[in-house]
Order: structure tokens, then sequence, then C-alpha cells
């Protein structure tokens, strides 16, 4: 994969997230990058990602759909509004609706891949589906409703 993924270009004060923060030294630090006019992202599940022995913990899967879902989001306002990602200012954007099928038993020990679709933009919303494959295998399917970032959120606003 390439080296530097959407998450990257977040500012450090907006860097922390589980799920792809690259300041969250315990996270997982998903890294998402355009595949076309879609997303990719891969992960290696930890055997502690466990849910029962050889299947992956459906928690995961969710944090990964949202964190890929987000990024997508960020990188599609970024490319509407034909920015560099990292510009300023930042377009950060959070999860307003995470949903998701689990369509069969994700393995252990297998690399996933998550793609994901723009479904919708405007100014302040992006719906973006995401899929979970192993081995080529769809095994989740999410769709993933991200707003632009609340000015209240923001650290700097907090301040």
């Amino acid at each position: 994969m390439r080296a530097r993924g959407f998450q990257d270009y977040y500012p450090d004060d907006l860097s922390h997230c589980y799920g792809c923060g690259r300041l969250n030294d315990h996270g997982h630090k998903i890294k998402s990058f355009w595949d076309g006019d879609e997303t990719i992202a891969e992960f290696l599940p930890k055997p502690y990602h466990i849910a029962v022995p050889g299947y992956v913990y459906g928690g995961l899967i969710a944090s990964l759909i949202d964190c890929h879902g987000t990024g997508t989001a960020s990188a599609a306002a970024y490319r509407r509004q034909g920015r560099d990602m990292g510009t300023e200012p930042a377009l950060r954007f959070v999860t307003a609706s995470l949903h998701v099928n689990y369509l069969r038993p994700t393995p252990l020990g297998t690399l996933l891949t998550l793609r994901g679709k723009i479904r919708e933009i405007s100014d302040r919303k992006v719906v973006v589906e995401v899929t979970v494959s192993a081995a080529d295998v769809i095994c989740a399917r999410g769709e993933v409703v991200s707003v632009l970032m609340p000015e209240h959120m923001k650290p700097a606003a907090r301040g």
C-alpha cells in the first residue's frame, strides 16, 4: 500500500481515534486510499480480535467500517472542493449513523480488504457504502452516514 493514507492528513489534534488515529498507540491505525472512484484499506486482525476460535469479533468489523467510512467522507469532501488533503480548513467528518450487515463469519488470520463507495455527498454530509472482504469474499457490508465535524467538537474550539 501507499505510504500516506487519508487519516495521515488529519491535524494532530484530530488524530486520536481508536480506529484510525495515527497518534493512538493502542488503536488500529487504518489507512484509506483512493482506488479510482472507490476507496480501499487493508487490515490484518490480531489473534486477540477473536469472537470464537477462528473468527473475528463483530465490533472490530464495525469499527473498521466506521473509520474507513469517515476517512472516505473526508477525502471525498476535499476532492469535491478541488482541494488537497491536509489543507486548511480541515475537513474532518464524524459518524452520524452506522449500519452493519454481517453476511458471513469473518476469518481470523486473513487480510481484510475494505472498499468504500460514495453514495451521496453534500457540503456537510457524505454517505459511504463499505464492504469488508476476506480472500475476495464479502463478509460484511455497512453504510456510514458522516457529517462535517461540528465546531464545538474541535479541540481548538473547546479551548
